[in-house]
Formats: structure tokens, C-alpha cells, sequence
């Protein structure tokens, strides 16, 4: 059977990944003060960094439309897997599914499932991988529906954030929170629930510690034990490098990628932040 992967552009695609036909991306749109910026190829994160720095006002993301997934769906695929930001955090999900059911009207013996991640980033690049590694070995739809489903289930996200700016401009972190941040210079270790909600796992006093504190999270975690682990930074591959060093010390992953943050992880994340999921 033929298939597509359709994921919108939070989901962080390794090169093997961006370059395969079978993947297809449907961009998100940013909006820094006056400025719009497309998710897509045309993607400058220097530029995005310099706008979101420089701007007073919070940087706010458009889900793509219906029609945005209807488009990317066309084709001679008959078997569609798509993969979407939480669907707490973005109206992707939403989209995706009301075109799913827009393109079934028009294509009854496709089969198309629209997979709430639960997560963002390096999170939904799992799920695509996962997804790919078992269409491309033949297994049943179905069974590639349930397989990535019980995955999602199991899957944990981490990150670390240098640059609060974002969640303070947004209003996201507590009024204690905000100064203990800003006062202290304290790094949060931030995570998400299994609904796909952000929440504090801990704090630190500098970037290092709170990534040690991550794979001590990791470690005590031993259903990680053979799984991917997925590291995304957003301009700081060098703590990217740190970050896998002290998870081959600790853990023991089956495989650990590194990808770059695009456009709409960018804005989460902010300038040096990790987001880590396996």
C-alpha cells in the first residue's frame, strides 16, 4: 500500500526524514509584532530570534487550515498518517481531523488516522519515525494505528529553556515563578502531562544542571531502557552534544537523534533551549 505522512511544521523532521517523498509538512504561520512569518522551507531562525528579542509584544502561531491538510493529503497515497501539535496547545489537531473528514467524503477506501501527539518538537518526530519505520515494513494499517497509538502513550517529553522571555511575554509563568526566574536566573525543567499539557518538573541554577536533572528524570524512567531518544535545540548544538554525552553516560537508549528546532519550536523553545523526547 502506498502512504503519506502529513505532520505539521512543530514536528522537527531529521534530514533523512525531510527528504523523503513520503513525508510531507504543512507549515504553521508566526506573527512577531507586525511581521509574519511562514513555517516552511523559507524558515530563517536568526531572523526569527532577532524579531522575538526585539519585540515587546509576545510572538503568537496560526494552525494550519482544513484546506492546508486537505492540499497535502492529495495524491495517489491510500493510506494517510498524520501527526499534529497537542492538541491542548495548537488547533492543528483540530484542523487535521476536519480534514480528514472532508477528504473521506471524497476518497471512501482511503484510510487516514489523525494522531494527537501529545506533545511538540522532538516529541511528534518521533511519532513520524515510528510511523515510517512501520509502513515501510509492511505492517497493516491498523496495526500501525495501534502500534504508534500505545507509543504516544508511552512516550515522555522534557525540555530546558534558557530564555523565559517568551512565557513571560505570554503570561505563562506564575507570578512566583516569574520572579524566582527573573531575579535568580533559576532554569526551569519543564515536561508535559500524558494529555499533552506543560508542566514543572524541577529547577536548577544554570543550563548544565538543570539538563543533568533531565536525564536523572531519564534514568529513573526504565522504560526508556532500548527506546529513541530525540534531542531538539533551537541555536545551541553544542549543549545538544552536552545533553546526549550525559545520556550515554546514564541511560540507555537504543538510539539518540539531534535536530534543529523550525520555526514554531523555535518560538517555544526560544534561543538555547533542549526539548528531549523518548
Amino acid at each position: 500500500m502506498r502512504f503519506k505522512i502529513v505532520v505539521d511544521s512543530c514536528c522537527d523532521l531529521p534530514a533523512a526524514l525531510r527528504g523523503d517523498p513520503q513525508v510531507v509538512s504543512v507549515p504553521l504561520t508566526i506573527r512577531v509584532g507586525e511581521h509574519t512569518v511562514v513555517d516552511d522551507a523559507t524558515f530563517d531562525q536568526a531572523d526569527l530570534l532577532w524579531r522575538m528579542k526585539e519585540c515587546p509584544s509576545a510572538p503568537s502561531t496560526s494552525c494550519p487550515s482544513p484546506a492546508d491538510y486537505l492540499a497535502a493529503f492529495a495524491g495517489e497515497a491510500e493510506e494517510l498518517y498524520v501527526v499534529t501539535l497537542s492538541a491542548l496547545l495548537s488547533g492543528s489537531h483540530n484542523s487535521a481531523a476536519q480534514a480528514r473528514r472532508l477528504y473521506l467524503e471524497e476518497h471512501p477506501r482511503s484510510r487516514v488516522h489523525v494522531f494527537n501527539s501529545c506533545s511538540a518538537s522532538a516529541g511528534e518526530t518521533l511519532v513520524a519515525r515510528k510511523i515510517w519505520e512501520l509502513a515501510s515494513s509492511g505492517v497493516p494499517f491498523s496495526d500501525v494505528v495501534s502500534q504508534t497509538s500505545r507509543y504516544i502513550d508511552q512516550m515522555q517529553t522534557l525540555f530546558v529553556l534558557e530564555n523565559l522571555d517568551n512565557l513571560r511575554k505570554n503570561g505563562r509563568l506564575t507570578r512566583l515563578q516569574n520572579l524566582v526566574t527573573g531575579a535568580l536566573g533559576v532554569k526551569l525543567l519543564m515536561g508535559s502531562t500524558p494529555e499533552g499539557e506543560i508542566c514543572k518538573r524541577g529547577q536548577a541554577l544554570s543550563i548544565k544542571q538543570a539538563l543533568s536533572k533531565m536525564v536523572d528524570l531519564m534514568a529513573r524512567d526504565l522504560e526508556h531502557v532500548g527506546r529513541r531518544l530525540c534531542i531538539a535545540h533551537c541555536n545551541c548544538l553544542e549543549r545538544a552534544f552536552l545533553l546526549k554525552e550525559m545520556a550515554l553516560k546514564e541511560c540507555r537508549f537504543g538510539e539518540i537523534l539531534i535536530c534543529e528546532t523550525g520555526g514554531v519550536s523555535t518560538v517555544y523553545a526560544n534561543d538555547g533551549g533542549v526539548v528531549a523526547a523518548y
